[in-house]
């Protein structure tokens, strides 16, 4: 092995919904190891806020306006990329959302979206992308899973159902496409600080953490939340030529929780 398997010089990356948070931090990393990056949102707002933040972060980027749950959309975004850049080397389906209602309290159509987000969207770009990757005879696909790709817990119903079909659809194409050199892994992520987190982490009026703040520390072995940044080296792993013989593997960035049955009560 030689470092030079861990740069990505002259590769292009898409990150699906990468204006901020995980996305943003994974394709910075990207940035750092030499790839070009391109990524998409929702709208065209949310593209130029991204765009934004990679300005201030000195990352020279492209960013398209494309629902990644519009089979139509999908298509045209990958075939302009693929004009703009010549070709994608890596695809990271970083695009989710979650619903944190009480499975009895949530709507079949609430249920439907967060599956169509978290698991429809990344069948459906990453059968775009597949092509184009035989073509050039590689190619890198990450899906980011979660730790409730093996774990339930209240109120996240559809977002476990999904995470837990990702999980099999990251090994679905690595046993259906391996033979094209097209390596396809997972990584899940612990609990993360972010802005969504946030307010899980705010300290209560009286000085003490939030209840779920604490929940988590305790039932974490590295005794704190994650970081984006502890998910860059993973990503630039998985994404380089060091990762050619690691394939359908969920690579959990957890502090060890996974592992952990946690304390014993006193």
């Amino acid at each position: 092995m030689e470092m030079k398997d861990f740069s990505l010089e002259g590769k292009v990356a898409w990150i699906t919904g990468a204006s901020y948070g995980i996305g943003f931090a994974i394709a910075s990393a990207f940035a750092t190891a030499g790839a070009k990056i391109c990524f998409n949102d929702i709208s065209q707002a949310a593209v130029d806020r991204g765009l934004a933040n990679y300005k201030e972060a000195g990352i020279e980027v492209k960013g398209y306006v494309c629902d990644v749950t519009n089979e139509e959309a999908v298509q045209a975004t990958t075939e302009q990329i693929i004009k703009d850049f010549g070709k994608i080397d890596i695809l990271v389906n970083n695009a989710g959302i979650i619903k944190r209602i009480p499975m009895c309290d949530m709507k079949a159509s609430e249920f439907r979206q967060v599956i169509d987000v978290d698991l429809n969207a990344p069948f459906i770009v990453s059968k775009a992308v597949i092509p184009n990757m035989i073509k050039n005879g590689h190619g890198k696909i990450i899906n980011i899973c979660s730790m409730m790709s093996e774990l339930g817990r209240e109120t996240v119903s559809a977002y476990a159902a999904a995470k837990g079909g990702l999980k099999m659809l990251t090994r679905n194409i690595a046993s259906e496409y391996g033979e094209y050199n097209i390596q396809c892994n997972g990584i899940g992520p612990g609990y993360i600080e972010t802005p969504q987190t946030a307010p899980l982490r705010e300290r209560q009026p009286d000085g003490s953490r939030h209840p779920f703040d604490q929940f988590i520390v305790s039932k974490t072995p590295a005794a704190r939340w994650g970081t984006t940044a502890d998910l860059q080296g993973p990503a630039v792993f998985l994404a380089s030529d060091a990762s050619n013989f690691v394939n359908g593997h969920i690579l959990y960035v957890d502090g060890g929780i996974l592992a952990y049955i946690g304390k014993q009560p006193q």
